[in-house]
């Protein structure tokens, strides 16, 4: 059933309109800043860009500021928005960080895991293994994202889920690279299955080493897909 009825005045089918265009277009910015396409410390030209989509500068401008929350781009006063650029080094020592906030989310997580959520989380690894069978990263990427924060929002506190996604929101750009040269969606689904595993059983200390785990292999990952051929994430 429809949420816009026939009768729907016009203000509201533009803002319907509006936000369809700005989800649309930040969607595909986002496609090419983790495709390198737009390349970090690349400035974000709104002109170029909306004479390319054909559309105005205001829902260009709309879909950065999205994208700046998502800490794929930045904003740098008098100079404009720049496409986020993080070190390597920089991104290990988040990854080591990451790490260790995912591994406790993961033993808090045991200690108050319900049927309902083992089976959304279930679902979501088994819907992963279908995905990575057809190698499709641009399916694969949002429902790994989905499985991980589902996980730390699940995990009831509150202070650990900020600051997870305030690191980790830095880090799109290199947990992408790493999936899309290494091809490694089947080995990364395979590890949340162990994480799965870990939670079902209730084991806390189980749960946080795979978690922990998880993430300390993508780091290894990216590590190798930076240095030399890139393998897995």
């Amino acid at each position: 059933m429809s949420i816009i009825s026939d009768s729907a005045p016009l203000s509201d089918l533009s803002v319907v309109k509006s936000v369809s265009l700005t989800s649309a277009l930040e969607k595909e910015l986002e496609r090419l800043i983790l495709t390198g396409e737009l390349e970090p410390g690349v400035r974000i030209n709104e002109i170029h860009l909306s004479n390319r989509f054909g559309t105005s500068r205001g829902p260009i401008r709309e879909a950065t500021r999205s994208l700046e929350a998502k800490g794929l781009v930045e904003v740098v006063r008098n100079r404009g928005v720049f496409v986020r650029r993080l070190s390597v080094e920089d991104a290990v020592e988040i990854y080591d960080v990451r790490a260790a906030l995912f591994g406790q989310a993961g033993r808090l997580l045991a200690e108050r895991m319900t049927d309902g959520l083992l089976a959304e989380l279930t679902r979501m690894v088994d819907e992963m293994d279908a995905v990575a069978e057809r190698g499709s990263f641009d399916d694969y990427y949002p429902l790994n994202l989905g499985f991980h924060n589902l996980i730390v929002g699940s995990c009831g506190n509150r202070t650990l889920q900020a600051e997870y996604h305030r690191f980790v929101n830095k880090l799109h750009l290199f947990r992408a690279r790493a999936l899309v040269q290494g091809g490694g969606l089947a080995v990364s689904n395979r590890e949340h299955r162990a994480m799965l595993e870990a939670l079902a059983s209730g084991d806390g200390d189980r749960a946080q080493m795979t978690h922990w785990r998880h993430v300390a292999l993508a780091k290894r990952r990216l590590i190798a897909a930076v240095d030399g051929p890139a393998r897995h994430d």
